[in-house]
């Protein structure tokens, strides 16, 4: 019982490297559906192991809202909110740097839920459609394999470290 909490961390963090050796796999088959479904996937189990080790730190020091269900609403700092923990700061830290490994995947997890655009333009001709069809298919993904395990991999080492910190004597 005491490492149940570890679990749903582990499980993701396990998924996702399988989902990166299936889009390798597909990568190499050159099907650009099986890429991208494989990409998603991953960066869902990403997604999901950020936010259980959230869930850990949160659990841990008993802070409020320990059961979030977006990784968001643990990192967003509000005037309201008490001192965060240690872990937390930095979780808050690196997601408020745009460059950095956290913000990116974030980021690639939000716009798994954007719809397709059509590229913005200034309409000159009033004659022009007001509606554009906008196909899924047209977009190239900026996302490579490497990188997502390199989050992965930082996400892994991250997660080591605090458990580290975390352990009850």
């Amino acid at each position: 019982m005491a490492h149940e909490r570890y679990t749903r961390t582990n499980q993701k963090l396990y998924f996702a490297g399988l989902a990166l050796n299936s889009w390798r796999r597909a990568e190499e088959q050159g099907t650009q559906g099986p890429v991208q479904a494989e990409r998603e996937a991953c960066l869902f189990h990403l997604y999901g192991a950020l936010l259980g080790l959230c869930h850990e730190v949160a659990g841990y020091y008993r802070l409020p809202g320990t059961n979030a269900a977006r990784v968001e609403l643990l990192l967003t700092r509000s005037p309201q909110d008490s001192s965060p923990s240690p872990e937390l700061a930095e979780l808050m830290e690196l997601a408020g740097q745009p460059q950095s490994w956290l913000a990116q995947l974030l980021a690639a997890h939000a716009a798994l839920f954007e719809p397709p655009r059509a590229p913005a333009r200034a309409k000159t001709d009033p004659s022009l459609p007001l509606i554009e069809a906008v196909g899924v298919g047209d977009e190239v993904a900026p996302l490579s394999a490497d990188e997502v395990a390199t989050w992965r991999q930082q996400l892994k080492e991250l997660t080591l470290r605090y458990r580290e910190s975390l352990t009850e004597w």
